[in-house]
């Protein structure tokens, strides 16, 4: 314990150097405005930023990234609660009481009540990541090749369990992933392979411009096909934010820990992110609170609840991230990609080799926790000025990054029409409901899942059954199996129920107000 107080105390040194200080507070900056902004998401914002950090030191921009995630989770709320538009679809279990109660005339209160829970969740999941994350990776020192293997399975299979709508489009999704993730040279034998003779195939299609094209040009295409609101929105000029006093913060003290609590562990499982813990929170008290009767008429813990584990959920993401090299949710697999970009591979050697960067990181969410709580307080009117700018400005802003970024990885026109061409394939997509995440992370994994695997065959003499015979990756296998048989078997169960609709159910019985949106569409709502 001394000494991750010690290695934890030279991170908060660590993050006063000036540089790493200024990609904080730009990280924090960029963050909220992502959140605000309509037309732009959190992973499509950090994804924006990734190809920015090629030339940065590493630490200054894991630091930069893990700041913009940290405040996405928060900046989302100022709109979700006056303008009832949910900036993500992590707030739109915020909106159906922070709108409600902002209706009252208590926008102010609910604000304040926004920032407590954001504060409070990602301060306590804060703590909890810097106190798991060794002892994960302490235990992930004795995984061998097939462990590897098995938790990058595991890994790949709760993106596919755990996303929304057809669970056959999130395989093809993952297949086509892998597909990609194979072109170039094998890195086992040498051989090039899906090259078709272009030089530039040999090294393989950057994932970055895999991720810049689908989240960014995809998400500006689908939006030009809807067409763009021609009409700003106007800023509320006297919005502020009262805090609530210590003795109603002790009123609520035990939900506020659960939704904590529940945030950090969902955060913990691999795809699931922040929005699926904002929904099981609420639900959670929707079925369970003391206040469950009244859920969606603008109550506290309705505000509290969603916020505080959508804020805890970082923590919880970024502990797989750093010990074991698996991307808890969508922002941490782009901080991945981030890492690679730098040669160097999360997992458990990270804590031994670079623990000086760890605890920087470790002391830039907690620096960034504050930093983000004070503009939230004091900044909010020129945040919400920032609904000023026409959804089309913004969405020319973000081609133009695009094009920037995807240049920057190689200096080479090929990435361009790569990142165009993976941009309508983002745009059919969501367009046919396939979702992007398995498509990103397959990719992204794809190679190490492959190397794992090719070294297991050379270690154990092309025995396939030493995944399921060794403990710890016969368990982990076992567990992913179990993570994709589960959404099966709903499906079967389902279309056993005429009538039945998957999809309906667990909205129909989260959802307390029916004036309020899904999160099919979350930005298309106005007030």
């Amino acid at each position: 314990m001394t000494d991750i107080l010690v290695q934890l105390g030279n991170g908060f040194l660590a993050c006063l150097h000036p540089t790493t200080m200024l990609m904080l507070v730009v990280g924090i900056i960029v963050g909220l405005l992502v959140g605000v902004l309509p037309g732009l998401t959190l992973v499509m914002g950090v994804v924006l930023f990734l190809p920015f950090t090629y030339k940065m030191q590493v630490t200054d921009a894991i630091v930069l990234l893990s700041a913009m995630y940290v405040s996405g989770t928060y900046g989302g709320a100022f709109t979700s609660i006056l303008f009832r538009i949910p900036g993500e679809p992590i707030h739109v279990p915020l909106l159906w009481d922070g709108y409600a109660m902002a209706r009252k005339g208590k926008p102010a209160q609910a604000l304040g009540w926004t920032l407590i829970a954001a504060f409070v969740g990602g301060l306590l999941s804060a703590v909890a990541m810097v106190l798991l994350t060794k002892p994960v990776a302490s235990f992930a020192l004795r995984f061998s090749s097939p462990e590897y293997f098995a938790i990058l399975v595991f890994g790949l299979t709760s993106v596919i369990a755990l996303g929304s709508g057809s669970l056959a489009n999130a395989l093809i999704s993952l297949a086509l992933g892998l597909l990609i993730a194979s072109v170039g040279t094998d890195a086992i034998y040498g051989a090039e392979r899906f090259t078709f003779g272009m030089p530039i195939f040999a090294d393989g299609i950057e994932f970055l411009v895999v991720m810049v094209g689908a989240y960014g040009v995809g998400e500006v295409l689908t939006r030009l096909e809807r067409g763009f609101s021609s009409k700003p929105l106007a800023a509320v000029a006297t919005t502020k934010t009262k805090l609530p006093s210590l003795g109603e913060i002790g009123a609520v003290k035990s939900m506020l820990l659960r939704s904590t609590v529940i945030g950090h562990i969902v955060g913990l499982i691999p795809g699931a992110g922040a929005t699926v813990a904002a929904f099981v929170s609420y639900g959670v008290e929707k079925q369970f609170g003391r206040k469950r009767a009244e859920m969606g008429s603008g109550v506290v813990e309705g505000i509290v609840a969603p916020q505080s584990a959508a804020t805890a959920s970082v923590g919880g993401a970024l502990i797989p991230l750093l010990a074991l090299g698996i991307p808890g949710s969508g922002a941490t697999a782009v901080i991945l990609g981030a890492f690679m970009l730098h040669g160097i591979q999360p997992g458990p050697q990270i804590m031994a080799t670079s623990s000086a960067m760890v605890y920087t990181i470790f002391a830039s969410i907690f620096i960034g926790i504050a930093v983000m709580c004070l503009m939230g307080y004091f900044a909010i009117r020129p945040l919400v000025k920032i609904l000023d700018f026409p959804e089309s400005i913004v969405s020319a802003f973000v081609m133009l990054f695009c094009f920037v970024g995807a240049l920057a990885i190689r200096s080479n026109v090929t990435d361009l029409w790569l990142m165009i061409g993976f941009g309508a394939l983002g745009y059919l997509f969501e367009r046919y409901g396939f979702p992007i995440a398995p498509l990103v992370l397959g990719v992204i994994l794809g190679p190490l899942a492959e190397e794992s695997f090719m070294n297991s065959m050379i270690s154990f003499s092309n025995d396939w059954t030493v995944f399921f015979t060794r403990p710890i990756s016969g368990t982990v296998m076992a567990l992913a199996i179990l993570t994709l048989s589960l959404p099966i078997i709903g499906l079967i169960r389902n279309r056993r129920k005429p009538g039945a609709s998957l999809a309906a159910a667990p909205a129909a019985a989260a959802e307390p107000n029916k004036a309020a949106p899904a999160t099919a569409a979350p930005r298309a709502v106005r007030p």
